[in-house]
């Protein structure tokens, strides 16, 4: 079953999201979805706004749609559960399934730690362990303090600097400096070279993730979590 989040914005684009709202719970799902992507385009930005525009897409039975905007409301807040759940019971449609692959180890266990975080919340930790940090250096200085105390508790404010810092760096260079995307049509051939009459590599499915290598005119050079690599035409996909 589908939720349809009800957060709102402010003055008139929380009048726009009310009245959205209100065109799904009505089935009117393509009104619905005007208005909703009507508010993106002028900037506006929200887990609820992408989870509603997944559930519009969903139910109009665009599933590559669905999973990109689950995919966004995820990025913003991954650990709401009405997203997790939709976005895993709009996966189970999806007629191509990378299992049992193996990932390298010490990512998968960054991308663990960091998933439940936000990047915001992130910056924030370091930043605010680096004031303490600083603060702390300063008054053993001022005040002429020492000790085996003092000495540890600066060890552990470090430490919580170093690995916020590090989880921070981490979390931006992989979802953000690194571009990812998603196949939105319902089959996408994967080439060998830009081109539609190189060699075909295999065929993709909506939902599959990919990183963005680089792209020459009208085509992406991707890599899919088994690390296979190909070139796809950008207008079969979307970044995330």
């Amino acid at each position: 079953m589908l939720i349809v989040s009800g957060v709102s914005y402010a003055t008139e684009p929380d009048s726009l999201f009310q009245q959205a709202n209100q065109h799904f719970e009505d089935k009117e799902y393509d009104k619905a979805l005007e208005i909703y992507t009507g508010l993106t385009e002028s900037g506006y930005e929200s887990a609820s706004l992408y989870f509603n525009i997944g559930n519009c897409y969903f139910k109009q039975g665009e599933l590559g749609y669905a999973i990109l905007y689950y995919l966004r409301a995820k990025r913003l807040d991954p650990n709401d559960d009405d997203i997790n759940a939709n976005l895993d019971f709009a996966r189970q449609f999806m007629p191509t399934r990378l299992e049992g692959i193996e990932f390298n180890p010490v990512t998968q266990f960054f991308g663990t730690i960091t998933g439940p975080f936000t990047l915001d919340l992130l910056a924030w930790l370091s930043s605010i362990f680096f004031v303490i940090l600083v603060l702390f250096l300063s008054a053993l200085v001022y005040f002429q303090l020492g000790g085996l105390p003092s000495k540890l508790l600066v060890y552990l404010l470090l430490a919580l600097f170093l690995v916020s810092a590090g989880m921070t760096t981490y979390k931006y260079r992989n979802e953000y400096m690194t571009g990812k995307g998603v196949i939105v049509a319902d089959e996408a051939r994967i080439y060998s070279a830009p081109a539609a009459d190189s060699d075909l590599e295999f065929v993709g499915a909506f939902g599959l993730t990919f990183e963005v290598g680089r792209e020459i005119d009208n085509y992406y050079l991707v890599m899919f979590e088994n690390k296979r690599k190909g070139w796809i035409k950008k207008e079969l996909v979307e970044i995330i």
